[in-house]
């Protein structure tokens, strides 16, 4: 059996595409915080929330801590599957868009698709940490 460890092969795709979304999920967070805050407080500290948790995922996956990186992808698809039906159900309480509004659609679903690959990555890496 090969090893699969969590930063190898397809684990460094899925670490180089969590530290893209930290990066850009932060990086408009903080810009959104720090400009348009009074404007949608609750979209702008949910984006925040998500580059950190992207963040967390990133890390985890980086130093090979399974469980940790197991905890920050199912909070991650918890959120953006909690975020997504309030954002289509309450879509008044949303003043702007975050990542994970409406499953993702403004990033092409693809919030709503790492989280999958993360759990399936993570279910099959050799790494128990």
């Amino acid at each position: 059996m090969t090893e699969r460890r969590l930063n190898s092969g397809p684990g460094k795709v899925l670490l180089a595409v969590y530290v893209l979304f930290a990066i850009s999920a932060g990086a408009r967070a903080l810009y959104q915080i720090a400009t348009q805050f009074p404007v949608a407080p609750l979209a702008y500290l949910l984006s925040a929330f998500s580059a950190a948790v992207y963040i967390l995922a990133a890390v985890a996956i980086g130093r090979r801590k399974r469980r940790l990186a197991l905890v920050a992808v199912w909070i991650e698809l918890v959120g953006v599957i909690g975020i997504g039906l309030f954002t289509l159900l309450a879509p008044q309480d949303f003043a702007d868009d975050t990542v994970w509004t409406d499953f993702g659609i403004g990033y092409g679903l693809f919030p709503l698709i790492l989280p999958v690959l993360g759990l399936l990555w993570l279910f099959r890496s050799t790494d128990r940490s």
